[in-house]
């Protein structure tokens, strides 16, 4: 875990400013992807894996789960692993994702995404609505 602290990356968006600089960690674009994927209609999980669902348990929540950024000095790319819900349309839900991902990353960091990448890792078939 100190590991992961020690390789955090954080991006430089506002040198200019007369009062300081800002700074966005790689984390921060991971929520707000993470986020902005679940907004959508259809889907219905961002992938997790086995450590994910232990930290869940313990109660706390990770809100970059089954998100991958790559943040280079002009653009963001983005990878994420998402569970659809049964019924919806795959293209159609993945665009959405793609459209809502770039736009809140976008309009909250300033960062430009060069790519929004999905895979989805499964399909809900709960009937509990």
């Amino acid at each position: 875990m100190v590991k992961e602290q020690e390789n955090r990356n954080t991006y430089q968006i506002n040198a200019d400013s007369k009062v300081g600089e800002v700074q966005i960690a790689d984390e921060v674009v991971a929520t707000i992807a993470g986020l902005a994927a679940t907004e959508v209609e259809g889907v219905a999980s961002m992938a997790s894996n086995i450590t994910n669902e232990l930290v869940s348990k313990l109660g706390m929540r990770n809100l970059s789960k089954g998100v991958k950024i790559d943040v280079d000095s002009s653009s963001v790319s983005v990878d994420l692993v998402l569970t659809l819900e049964y019924g919806y349309s795959i293209p159609n839900t993945s665009k959405q994702v793609q459209e809502k991902v770039k736009s809140a990353i976008e309009s909250m960091t300033g960062l430009t995404v060069s790519c929004v990448n999905i895979r989805i890792a499964g399909v809900n078939i709960d009937k509990k609505k």
